[in-house]
């Protein structure tokens, strides 16, 4: 290649079809990335929820067979009582967090 302006040509032709294959492989990656961290954060928050829900209905289950005997033990089902609110407030602050997370992240 003797004339410059050719060769120029080529070489600039060649840079935008590398810059074009290697944008395309960056962003092929990122949006596989957030495809994964979406489909990770719906299953721990599936998960979150299932536990919940079966803690509620032990919970529930508790409290009538607690209301059904009696109150014999009263003083030691409140504590655990108040053992498992506590607990259901943490998992709940920490879902709220982890939410927060998530939107920021998706935004």
């Amino acid at each position: 290649m003797s004339n410059p302006l050719v060769q120029a040509f080529f070489v600039g032709r060649a840079v935008a079809e590398v810059i074009n294959e290697r944008v395309e492989v960056a962003l092929t990656d990122a949006l596989s990335e957030l495809g994964k961290f979406d489909a990770e954060a719906r299953e721990q928050l599936r998960q979150f929820t299932e536990e919940v829900i079966a803690r509620a209905n032990r919970a529930a289950e508790a409290s009538e067979t607690g209301t059904t005997t009696g109150s014999g033990a009263s003083g030691v089902g409140s504590t655990d009582l108040q053992a498992e609110i506590d607990e259901l407030r943490a998992e709940i602050a920490l879902l709220r967090t982890e939410l927060q997370k998530y939107r920021s992240a998706s935004k």
